[in-house]
């Protein structure tokens, strides 16, 4: 399970996050929604040890994910692109990153094929596309076999085959007993997937629950969303 417990984060004294508090539940697919500068990256950050709140704690089954042994064992998460140095290969990359979680290097192949990516193992990852590269990116996510997976647009680059193939994952994974928190703008794909709806705008969550309560009384996902943060639809940016 993933628990957030009222993290605030503030920076040049400008506001970032402001008693941010919700759960994430093995078995189920969250999904995590809001405007740009809403506060979702900030959030994901602070999980994953890479960013400090100025109070609260995010835990991950439990745990500080600093005090994780063998992080990639527990969680797996996918933020911005690959991670992947553009000189190495996609095999290399990810013997490297099971090397030190103390996973063996077969579990690189294993998890190029489980992406779709096995006829790429020896290109470098500089000359991936990108949705090549969140497919690496989720590979390596996948190394450790981990119990949770909490990943940032996850879809971005993908085209309607990777999309579908993505939906699926997901959904067997949350089957499977995974807890998957997943940020994304596409709100009709959300809604295509996720048991479990968060919004936060303007770091303040503005409402959290099932999918069919978040959604209420408006006809779509993006309805609600649109209404819940006051944003408008026709913004240029």
């Amino acid at each position: 399970m993933i628990t957030i417990d009222r993290v605030s984060k503030t920076k040049s004294r400008t506001l970032i996050l402001h008693d941010v508090t919700f759960e994430a539940r093995p078995g189920r697919v969250t999904g995590f929604l809001g405007p740009n500068g809403a506060g979702k990256t900030s959030t994901l950050r602070i999980l994953l040890g890479l960013d400090r709140p100025q109070s609260g704690t995010a835990l991950i089954c439990g745990r500080p994910y600093g005090k994780l042994d063998r992080p990639l064992t527990t969680v797996g998460a996918l933020l911005d692109g690959s991670g992947a140095h553009r000189a190495r290969t996609a095999r290399a990359h990810l013997r490297w990153v099971a090397a030190s979680n103390g996973l063996p290097d077969s579990r690189a192949d294993e998890v190029l094929e489980v992406v779709g990516l096995t006829g790429d193992a020896r290109k470098r990852a500089g000359r991936f596309s990108l949705g090549m590269s969140r497919r690496l990116g989720l590979a390596t996510a996948l190394l450790g076999d981990p119990e949770v997976l909490v990943l940032d647009e996850p879809v971005n680059g993908l085209d309607p085959v990777g999309i579908r193939w993505m939906r699926t994952f997901l959904r067997d994974s949350a089957a499977q007993g995974r807890t998957v928190l997943l940020s994304s703008h596409l709100m009709g794909e959300l809604a295509e997937i996720a048991d479990d709806v968060i919004v936060i705008d303007k770091g303040r969550i503005v409402i959290q629950g099932r999918l069919a309560d978040v959604t209420g009384d408006h006809h779509t996902l993006e309805d609600a969303f649109f209404a819940l943060t006051a944003a408008e639809a026709d913004r240029p940016w």
